[in-house]
């Protein structure tokens, strides 16, 4: 009679040990999901480096920034012997209004088989300059070096992003910008246009205009450097990302393309200032050329999800066993288990030529197919096929719609979890462990 009990609670104890075992092995199987997670990651620097290469060789960024006004002028004190010295001083002023028109054009580049976005923009600025307030600097009319009045200009990515002479019309004349000697201002890299200027002229109004094309890839911003800027910019790129101080006023995206207006009154940097240089960074609007489909985020988020796929999956094998009264060995768990972790090395390798969704459909297909065709030959049930089928095709669709949703995917990921175990556990609630 004893030894009968035994028997039974040994065959009862049986399903538990096996599930600890499984349980394990699908901890052990999650492990090689980390080196395929840093394998992504190591692609994606690939892919930065080859943008960097292509930038360097093109034109990087681009932030435009001015024109702006600089006017030197002499500070006179006492020293400690008592007699008079000069020291030189620079005035800064920024126009009243600002207006920039880009028109962008981008381009598709390789390097190898990593894409990079690249464009060609038409620039014009326009504005005016009220009445100097050079009082504000409270110094005499005669301290000022009139003669040395300047327009200053920057662009980022000078060297490589501009390929033609600069000019600006200064009210009804025109002059050229020449880079900045250093030690002048304190904006850097930067372009200078000396201008003819008077007391009697700062007195007065002032128009300018100009017009040229800049080269640059990823992004193109303009400095807010005016009391009221404002920016109107097309392209047609259809995945922009509008950065900045502040998101467009007015947008229209569209698959042919963009168009986005900013209004920006300049409230953080004042109209005069002397000697420093003010950071201008914070006033910055544009737009980055967004790369549609980031297949190496995606990628490594649905990597992510890998131990609860191996789980689940086996989970549903388990519940066959013990359902159906068919055994699987537990060499069967582990290949199987290998062909889940397989279905990542498919997904990075074909995603770097079709794009994260196709790449994905492959995969799964595959790996879908591989599975069930495994288990339908080992149980010898094409019914037994078609139900792994479906719970594959299951899980691997609700992962595909977490990665998708990804501001949802911290909600989506909890109720899949819940349903799965209910589902887990009415299935397994007549089993004796």
């Amino acid at each position: 009679m004893e030894n009968k009990e035994s028997s039974i609670a040994s065959t009862k104890g049986k399903p538990f040990v096996k599930a600890l075992i499984i349980f394990g092995m699908a901890l052990g199987l999650w492990l090689p999901t980390q080196l395929i997670m840093e394998t992504v990651r190591e692609r994606a620097g690939r892919q930065q480096a080859a943008i960097n290469e292509v930038s360097n060789k093109w034109a990087g960024k681009q932030t435009v920034t001015g024109p702006i006004l600089m006017l030197p002028y002499h500070i006179f004190s006492k020293n400690d012997k008592g007699v008079i010295v000069s020291e030189k001083a620079v005035g800064y002023f920024l126009p009243d209004q600002s207006t920039f028109t880009a028109s962008i054009s981008p381009e598709k580049r390789y390097r190898g088989i990593f894409q990079v976005i690249v464009y060609r923009s038409e620039i014009i600025i326009n504005g005016k300059f009220k009445p100097l307030q050079w009082r504000q600097l409270k110094t005499a009319p005669e301290n000022f070096i009139w003669n040395e009045a300047a327009l200053l200009f920057k662009v980022e990515d000078n060297l490589r992003g501009i390929n033609e002479d600069l000019f600006i019309n200064w009210d009804d004349t025109q002059f050229v910008f020449d880079p900045l000697p250093a030690g002048i201002s304190g904006l850097q890299d930067a372009f200078i246009a000396p201008i003819s200027l008077s007391q009697q002229e700062a007195e007065k109004e002032h128009s300018f205009n100009m017009k040229f094309s800049l080269h640059g890839s990823q992004q193109l911003l303009f400095a807010a450097a005016a009391r009221e800027s404002k920016l109107d910019m097309k392209s047609t790129w259809p995945d922009p990302g509008f950065t900045g101080v502040k998101l467009p006023d007015t947008r229209e995206v569209k698959e042919t393309g963009f168009t986005a207006s900013w209004k920006y009154l300049n409230r953080s940097v004042p109209m005069v200032w002397n000697n420093n240089f003010y950071d201008l960074s914070s006033s910055h609007l544009g737009t980055e050329l967004l790369i549609p489909v980031d297949s190496y985020d995606k990628t490594e988020r649905s990597v992510k999800y890998a131990l609860l796929c191996i789980m689940l999956t086996f989970a549903a094998f388990f519940l066959i066993e013990t359902i159906y009264k068919k055994s699987l060995h537990l060499v069967h768990y582990g290949l199987a288990g290998l062909a889940l972790v397989l279905f990542y090395t498919l997904l990075l390798s074909i995603s770097e030529y079709t794009g994260f969704n196709i790449a994905y459909l492959i995969a799964a297909v595959a790996t879908i197919g591989l599975v069930a065709w495994f288990v339908g030959t080992v149980m010898r049930s094409s019914r037994l096929a078609i139900f792994i089928s479906f719970v594959l095709a299951v899980v691997y669709s609700y992962i595909f719609i977490i990665i998708q949703l990804q501001d949802y995917a911290l909600l989506m990921g909890s109720v899949g979890l819940f349903i799965s175990l209910a589902i887990i556990m009415y299935f397994s609630r007549k089993l004796q462990w």
